[in-house]
């Protein structure tokens, strides 16, 4: 079978999702959620990728960035798991694959659905019984686009800012957002195009991609959703 050929565009938003080997941690100790959030904004500011949101989960870790060009995501992911995999296996005197396989990604149509990928990415702990609500979580960044806390490497995106003309009011609205949580069919679609690679959009958004790569995208179909039985999503 083909590799999934990744989608991505300067200035367009992605969602990226990268899971543990087998579905196994791939975080063990609060200094690995630390050095891995270093390590992304670090890598981020090299390739000049926008970090949005994001949250790390105990067996994957789920990010909205913008690139400025390309390759800037694929070379940001490539240097992050790379610095992460070593690190892991320094410490714990381990060997072998952490991650598994290649990371998944869907461009994100910005005015439709950048706000609910923020969403749906702050709650995943919560959808994961994992906590109550989405400041309980320490692993996102619901507290930086929601509660306002201090954090360089996050840059709120545009139709985040147009929440409000003030970040008081930003976080209020934002907040507003979270609490009305995502109705079953978006939070259907994201996870459908993330997992297989399609832009998460209306038909015009996949139809504006196509024409800017001059090519036909999948026919992003939707059959029956899987019921989710493992832990996180």
């Amino acid at each position: 079978m083909p590799r999934m050929t990744r989608l991505a565009l300067p200035g367009v938003p992605l969602h990226v999702v990268q899971r543990g080997n087998n579905r196994q941690p791939c975080f063990f100790h609060t200094s690995d959620y630390e050095f891995y959030l270093e390590s992304a904004f670090a890598c981020a500011r090299r390739y000049q990728v926008a970090v949005h949101a994001y949250v790390l989960m105990t067996n994957h870790v789920h990010l909205l960035l913008t690139p400025m060009d390309k390759w800037g995501v694929s070379r940001m992911i490539q240097l992050l798991g790379a610095t992460y995999v070593s690190n892991i296996n320094s410490t714990y005197r381990r060997t072998g694959t952490l991650w598994e396989g290649r990371y998944k990604s869907s461009l994100v149509d910005s005015e439709r659905y950048c706000l609910a990928c923020y969403r749906y990415i702050e709650l995943n702990p919560v959808r994961a019984l994992m906590c109550k609500a989405p400041e309980d979580y320490q692993w996102s960044s619901y507290g930086v686009n929601a509660l306002g806390d201090f954090n360089p490497g996050i840059q709120p995106h545009e139709q985040w800012k147009a929440l409000a003309d003030t970040d008081i009011d930003r976080y209020a609205k934002y907040r507003l957002l979270v609490e009305e949580g995502i109705d079953q069919g978006n939070l259907e679609r994201i996870r459908y195009c993330v997992q297989k690679g399609l832009p998460t959009g209306s038909k015009q958004f996949k139809s504006q991609i196509e024409d800017v790569l001059e090519r036909r995208l999948g026919s992003g179909r939707r059959g029956r959703p899987r019921l989710e039985t493992k832990k996180g999503l």
